[in-house]
């Protein structure tokens, strides 16, 4: 059952907090998940999560340190010294403790790596800190098991045990040569079955999937998706093993992938969370607001060119912000098929056979929603014929257009270099109001005339 915080269990520990029982605390916290605690101190203020976090031993608040939320992380942080930072990183993963170290100032950085109990430890997070954060390099574990392939099963199993003991799970056994370089990987029951004088040459699993270290993370987060992995080893330029991404870590990589894609679709230019200041939220949301309101000056505009139409025919102002509407609408249907596949790597075809494909959805759907429009204005609001033609013709068009807009537009921007996400928020939404207004209008004076 999943963990519930109750106003009665904040109100112990704050008790307990004052009364500076630390023995009770522990005995209360120490049977908790540390993401469970992770949560508490966030409802708790700053001083009692800080207490909290002195009073539990390393090996949980390590733990609880990669749960919470940056501002109460970083808070703490501030009041530890660099030996305190140092043995909550020794109980951490390499790629967890380089994630942490990478959020400290320079100068504290080195301190920090400077108290590091363990040297070998120390060194592979100061490797982990060279690599872009969103690469493989960057997401990777220092930990995992490997075996030389000049290695007969015995020696194997020996070697084996002695790497196990500072990793938590062990997903692969990865089998190198002499210079490092990965040749394959090792089946747990091929080692079982097998006699313990059998080179380890003649069993090892040859065909193996992995990724260099500049590999994007997203690219992984395919790649183990495409072929169902728990893990993927990482190499370097020269093909030696440097380390391995497990599930987890790509999790992580999906849902800041998701997060960032929604953000971008809703017309937030920046990565904010909810609890983050005024300022931060209007810098992340104001430039495509800013665009926003332009889009609409520029449909003023057109509107305006046609201002004698509406002035003679007063029926087609009423239709204009349902023609704007359905040209928003089918813009943004078009462009999230086409981000999603993108996303995925599931499009297929030449760019020509993707617009015909959309074309002719649109010609369908423009054909049912035309129909059911041109049916409506003239039994139902009582629209001139001549008016309920126009209204149709330009519903067929604009939904025609904008589903082109929203095909062409996240191609050509992902061809570029910019996130497609971007197509699915205000840039297409206004652009396809824009193009709808100046189509039906364009439409209404070829028809009347005027």
């Amino acid at each position: 059952m999943e963990f519930k915080i109750s106003k009665e269990l904040i109100q112990e520990l704050e008790q307990l907090i004052q009364n500076k029982n630390d023995q009770q605390l522990e005995v209360l916290l120490n049977d908790m998940h540390h993401a469970d605690i992770a949560e508490i101190l966030d409802e708790l203020d700053f001083n009692e999560a800080t207490y909290i976090f002195k009073v539990l031993d390393s090996e949980k608040t390590a733990e609880i340190l990669l749960e919470l939320e940056d501002d109460l992380r970083e808070n703490i942080l501030s009041r530890l010294s660099p030996k305190e930072i140092a043995e909550e990183l020794d109980e951490l993963e390499t790629n967890d403790a380089a994630d942490i170290i990478a959020e400290l100032s320079k100068d504290l950085k080195a301190e920090v790596i400077s108290e590091l109990q363990d040297v070998e430890h120390a060194k592979d997070i100061v490797d982990l800190l060279r690599y872009d954060e969103d690469t493989a390099g960057g997401i990777m574990h220092k930990e995992l098991v490997k075996v030389n392939e000049n290695w007969n099963v015995l020696t194997c199993v020996k070697e084996m045990r002695i790497q196990a003991e500072n990793i938590s799970r062990v997903h692969s056994i990865y089998v190198v040569d002499d210079e490092d370089r990965l040749k394959g990987r090792l089946s747990l029951k091929d080692l079982l079955t097998t006699s313990s004088r059998t080179p380890i040459n003649d069993v090892y699993i040859r065909k193996l999937n992995s990724v260099k270290v500049d590999t994007e993370d997203v690219e992984v987060a395919r790649i183990m998706q495409k072929y169902d992995l728990e893990a993927i080893p990482v190499v370097d330029e020269m093909g030696r093993l440097v380390g391995r991404i497990t599930i987890d870590d790509i999790v992580d990589v999906i849902k800041d992938e998701a997060d960032e894609d929604y953000q971008l679709a809703a017309g937030i230019s920046q990565d904010v969370e909810a609890d983050d200041s005024i300022f931060e939220h209007t810098k992340a949301r104001l430039p495509w607001l800013v665009l926003a309101l332009l889009g609409g000056f520029v449909s003023v505009k057109v509107l305006g060119l046609f201002e004698g139409a509406m002035l003679e025919h007063g029926n087609l102002f009423f239709f204009t912000p349902l023609i704007a509407a359905m040209a928003g609408n089918v813009g943004v249907q078009s462009s999230a098929i086409i981000v999603q596949g993108l996303a995925n790597n599931t499009l297929s075809g030449s760019l020509f056979n993707r617009l015909v494909k959309e074309v002719s959805l649109s010609l369908l759907n423009g054909l049912i929603l035309a129909t059911i429009l041109f049916l409506g204005s003239h039994f139902l609001l009582n629209v001139e014929f001549i008016i309920g033609i126009i209204v149709t013709v330009a519903l067929m068009s604009v939904i025609i257009i904008a589903s082109l807009i929203g095909t062409f537009v996240p191609l050509l921007l992902d061809k570029f270099g910019i996130d497609p996400a971007l197509a699915t928020g205000p840039f297409i939404t206004t652009s396809n109001d824009i193009c709808g207004i100046l189509i039906y209008f364009s439409i209404a004076k070829m028809i009347l005339g005027f």
